[in-house]
C-alpha cells in the first residue's frame, strides 16, 4: 500500500489506516477473539500499518477490551504504528445506550492512562496518543505540557487532538507541538475543512474518522435494514432510518456513478475523494471484515482529478442530505 508521513512527526504510515473498534463494540456483537486477531493480522499483509484504538474501545462490561485485543494480536509486530487515546470515560450509571462519556483529561488521569494502555498493548511506548475529547474544565496548554513530559520520558513519540476545533489547537500546538487532528470526515461531514489551512501552516495530518460515514457511503444499506438496538449504534443513526436512505438517494447515486467511471466500488470513491483531496488527510475506515479491508486498500490507487474533486465537492454542497451521526454524547461530571 501506499505510504503517508503523519504531520510533522515524520512517521511513516499506510496510506489508509485501520480503526479498530467495531471489533469490540459499536458495530454489533464484539467479534470473537480469534476471529478478529486472524484479520487484524491480515490486515498487516494487506499492507496496513497505521491501527487507531482507545482507552474506552471495548465491551460495556470491559471498556479496555480493544486495546487488549490488538496487544494480543500484534506482539510480535513491533514495527507497526498505534495510535491510542486518552481523555474521556463511559459513564457506565446512565440508563441509555450508547452509554454517555464523560471527559476527564486531568494530568493524573493521563499518566494513569498511558500507563493502562502501553501494559494492554504490550508496547514500550506509542507512536501517536490522541486526546479523545476535549475537557472544557482542564486548559490546552495543561495537555501539552503532559504531553511534553510523556514524550521525554519515552512513553509516546508524538501527540494529537480528536475533534479538535482551531483555538484549542494553536494554543496546545504553541507549548507541544501537534502532529495530528482525528476529526470526523466524510461526503456528509464536512465542517472540518475549515481547518485546512491550519494544518498546512503547522504541517498537521488529518486522521479522518468515520470516512463513509458508518459505511452508509459503502451503498450497501437501504431501506428496512435493522441494527440490534443493545449493540449496533447505527440503530440510532439518523442516515441509516428509512427516511434518511430515501434522502440521501442523490448522493449515494452521485457516488455509485463516479466509481463506475473509474471502475472502482462506491467505497473506494468515498476514500478516494479525501485521499485526492490533501497529502495529508488519512482515513482510517473501521471495516472488520477481510474483503471489506482488500476494497478499502484498493481505494489508494483510485486517481481522481482536481477537477474531479472540485466538481464532486460542488455537487456536495448543494445535494439534499440527512442528518448523519455526530458522536456519542458527552456530559459534564
Amino acid at each position: 500500500m501506499q505510504k503517508r508521513i503523519l504531520g510533522n512527526s515524520g512517521i511513516e504510515v499506510s496510506a489508509l489506516g485501520l480503526g479498530c473498534m467495531g471489533f469490540s463494540h459499536a458495530y454489533g456483537k464484539p467479534t470473537e477473539k480469534k476471529e478478529a486477531i486472524k484479520t487484524l493480522q491480515q490486515a498487516v499483509d494487506m499492507g496496513y500499518t497505521f491501527f487507531d484504538t482507545a482507552e474506552i474501545y471495548g465491551t460495556y462490561d470491559n471498556p479496555y477490551d480493544n486495546e487488549t485485543l490488538l496487544g494480543e494480536a500484534f506482539e510480535h509486530y513491533q514495527d507497526l504504528v498505534i495510535a491510542s487515546k486518552f481523555g474521556i470515560r463511559f459513564d457506565l450509571e446512565a440508563k441509555v445506550t450508547p452509554y454517555p462519556i464523560i471527559p476527564d483529561a486531568s494530568p493524573e488521569r493521563i499518566r494513569k492512562s498511558i500507563d493502562g494502555s502501553l501494559k494492554r498493548l504490550k508496547r514500550d511506548y506509542l507512536d501517536i496518543y490522541y486526546q479523545h475529547r476535549i475537557d472544557p474544565r482542564v486548559e490546552p496548554e495543561t495537555v501539552a505540557e503532559v504531553m511534553a513530559e510523556l514524550i521525554k520520558a519515552g512513553k509516546i513519540r508524538s501527540w494529537g487532538i480528536s475533534e479538535a476545533n482551531e483555538e484549542y489547537l494553536r494554543r496546545a500546538h504553541a507549548v507541544c507541538p501537534v502532529t495530528a487532528i482525528e476529526n470526523r470526515y466524510s461526503m456528509m461531514a464536512r465542517w472540518h475543512e475549515s481547518l485546512f489551512p491550519l494544518l498546512e501552516e503547522l504541517n498537521i495530518a488529518f486522521v479522518a474518522f468515520s470516512p463513509m460515514a458508518n459505511g452508509l457511503l459503502t451503498g450497501k444499506y437501504g431501506k428496512g435494514t435493522t441494527y440490534d438496538k443493545e449493540f449496533d449504534y447505527r440503530s440510532k443513526m439518523p442516515q441509516f432510518t428509512d427516511e434518511g436512505i430515501e434522502k440521501n438517494r442523490e448522493l449515494l447515486e452521485l457516488i455509485a456513478a463516479t466509481a463506475q467511471k473509474h471502475k472502482a466500488t462506491s467505497a473506494q470513491i468515498s476514500l478516494a475523494w479525501m485521499l485526492c483531496k490533501k497529502p495529508y488527510i488519512i482515513p482510517i475506515p473501521g471495516s472488520r471484515k477481510i474483503e471489506r479491508l482488500m476494497e478499502n486498500a484498493g481505494s489508494a490507487s483510485v486517481l481522481l482529478t482536481a477537477e474531479e474533486i472540485a466538481e464532486l465537492d460542488d455537487k456536495l454542497e448543494k445535494i439534499s442530505m440527512s442528518d448523519v451521526f455526530g458522536g456519542t454524547k458527552i456530559i459534564q461530571k
